[in-house]
């Protein structure tokens, strides 16, 4: 089976009903999607399928059609995504499990909605589970990327 994984194709050898998340963690060696459920309820697996976040967890590498991008290939050390820099501005990671979920769905939801309310942002992650209860910095990361992204 041939993925492309943050801009570089790989051939993996796995049964087409291989979660995605393990075909990018115990394959691929991608280790910024985390297991946190199995059953797509908390969100720490959530990556990009062109652009759209999914639950990794989930999805059957077979069924995988599109460029995949997890937390590795949203940004650059030199160049962060707007969600990333909000994210350390704001210092919203505490334990830091779901991080990369959670921007990885603050991603996909602003390309699709660049000025979002307040109800909008908590209805959009509210699929994502902080155990540290970081909800509030999650909202304000959002906001402040969607005016960076606006370029405001």
């Amino acid at each position: 089976m041939k993925l492309t994984v943050n801009g570089t194709s790989h051939v993996v050898d796995v049964e087409e009903d291989m979660p995605l998340l393990w075909v990018l963690r115990d394959e691929l060696g991608i280790t910024g999607p985390k297991y946190g459920c199995g059953i797509a309820q908390c969100g720490a697996c959530t990556v990009h399928v062109d652009g759209i976040a999914v639950r990794s967890c989930q999805l059957a590498a077979g069924d995988v059609s599109g460029d995949i991008t997890t937390i590795e290939g949203l940004g650059t050390p030199a160049v962060l995504h707007a969600v990333q820099e909000a994210w350390i501005d704001l210092q919203v990671a505490q334990c830091g499990y779901c991080q990369a979920g959670q921007i990885m769905q603050a991603a996909s939801f602003l390309d699709l909605n660049p000025t979002p309310t307040d109800d909008q942002i908590d209805a959009a992650m509210s699929g994502n589970l902080c155990r540290c209860g970081s909800y509030p910095r999650i909202r304000a990361a959002v906001k402040s990327a969607a005016t960076k992204l606006k370029g405001v």
